[in-house]
C-alpha cells in the first residue's frame, strides 16, 4: 500500500505540478495544504504517513510545521522540498526530517528520497536517538 502524503506549499502551482508528478508515481497523494498551520491541522486529522513541506510558508516556516507535526504525529514522516538548496539548508532540515530535496532537482531527487522515507517505517530520526 502506497504511503500517504500531505504536500504543503504556499504556491498553488507547485502544489499541483508535485502532486500529478507523484501521481505518475504511483503515490498517494492525500492532501495539499496552503500553509504551515493548515498542514499541521490535516496532518492531526488523517494520519498522512510523509508529510512533504517547503521551507518557507506563510503564518509557521516548514521547520516549525515539521516540529508541530511530529509533536501531532510521530509516525508521520517529514521531507523537505526547499528552492533553498545549500549545505547549510540540508543539514539544519536534516534535524527535522526524514528527507530533504531541492525543487530545482525534484525529478532525480524527490521520488527516491519519497521511496525510501515511505518504504521504512522506522524513522532515521529515531535510530539517531537512540
Amino acid at each position: 500500500m502506497p504511503a500517504k502524503i500531505l504536500i504543503a506549499d504556499d504556491n498553488s502551482v507547485t502544489r499541483k505540478t508535485i502532486r500529478s508528478f507523484l501521481g505518475w508515481h504511483s503515490f498517494q497523494v492525500c492532501g495539499e495544504a496552503r500553509c504551515g498551520k493548515e498542514a499541521v491541522a490535516k496532518v492531526r486529522a488523517l494520519k498522512h504517513d510523509i508529510a512533504l513541506l517547503a521551507i518557507n510558508m506563510p503564518d509557521i516556516n516548514g521547520i516549525r510545521t515539521a516540529n508541530e507535526i511530529l509533536r501531532a504525529s510521530r509516525s508521520t514522516k517529514i521531507v523537505f522540498l526547499s528552492v533553498h538548496d545549500t549545505p547549510g539548508t540540508r543539514k539544519a532540515a536534516c534535524i527535522w526530517a526524514d528527507g530533504f530535496g531541492a525543487e530545482s532537482a525534484a525529478g532525480i531527487e524527490l521520488i527516491p528520497t519519497l521511496c525510501r522515507v515511505g518504504g521504512n517505517r522506522s524513522t532515521a530520526r529515531q535510530k539517531d536517538k537512540d
